[in-house]
């Protein structure tokens, strides 16, 4: 493994990309960032970071505002139920008056799970976590040869991550799944870690396809239920929808739209009184 670390490092340090939040420790930044590019292209994200930054700088700016106002300045990014765990994080992060640092204590805050609250130990405090994105996740199951289950998984990164250069080594590890070592026509033979790969050269079928953490196909996106519900979102950016025209607003059949409604309703991200359907308060 020290061979491992010093290739990739000597690959990756020189070649890092310029990311913003790779420019930051702000834990808060950092936070947000993880969250916004759950399943969302960087390119995507980097506009969309600057501008939620610059509306609620810190957890405390968040906290107060209402979740309406959070879920306008998120919208574009979909999946807007990270925008709610975010506000309740935010309250969550006001009440404890502090930022935690510890894995337990990260993943206590709505909606951070094993690999955000890794990403915020490593980005934000530099401290020895292992992470494991789908890019992360695709490299170790291509050098071990075969698919992973979760904890082989976060064991090989652990035992691969060299103390004191967590921040560094993680982000040459997320380099390399998304440089080179890439879900279709990998660059194997500019990796710097092609001696040591298991697939390389193997005839075996891609080992990353079904491996835990790595990003399956997402199901079609015109025609579904998502597209739909971010319809409707999207109008309630301008203000309320009446209950009449939701149907049209989703391009859905009555019976759809309102399932589809009581669903967002319950998960908190709209209102609906007699009349109309509205972002919350």
């Amino acid at each position: 493994m020290t061979d491992f670390a010093a290739d990739l490092l000597a690959w990756g340090r020189p070649r890092l990309r310029d990311l913003p939040w790779r420019r930051t420790r702000d834990p808060w930044a950092i936070l947000v960032s993880e969250m916004m590019l759950q399943q969302t292209q960087v390119a995507r994200v980097i506009p969309k970071w600057a501008a939620f930054l610059e509306r609620f700088p810190d957890a405390a700016t968040c906290a107060a505002a209402p979740l309406g106002d959070v879920l306008r300045e998120w919208h574009g990014l979909g999946y807007p139920r990270r925008a709610r765990y975010l506000h309740e994080t935010a309250q969550r992060l006001t009440e404890l008056g502090s930022f935690p640092s510890t894995l337990d204590g990260l993943l206590a805050l709505p909606g951070v799970g094993p690999y955000t609250a890794r990403a915020v130990m490593a980005f934000a405090f530099e401290l020895d976590a292992a992470v494991a994105d789908t890019n992360i996740a695709r490299v170790y199951a291509r050098l071990a040869g075969r698919r992973l289950t979760h904890s082989q998984l976060q064991a090989m990164a652990d035992e691969a991550c060299p103390p004191g250069d967590a921040w560094t080594w993680n982000q040459c590890l997320m380099d390399l799944g998304a440089v080179l070592c890439r879900p279709t026509d990998p660059a194997c033979n500019d990796c710097p870690l092609v001696a040591s790969c298991a697939w390389h050269n193997s005839q075996l079928a891609d080992p990353a396809i079904g491996s835990s953490g790595v990003s399956a196909k997402q199901a079609r996106f015109d025609g579904s239920d998502r597209q739909a519900r971010g319809r409707l979102m999207k109008a309630l950016i301008g203000g309320p929808v009446h209950l009449s025209h939701v149907a049209d607003v989703m391009q859905r059949s009555q019976d759809t739209a309102q399932r589809l409604v009581a669903d967002l309703v319950e998960e908190g991200l709209c209102r609906a009184d007699r009349s109309t359907i509205r972002l919350p308060d």
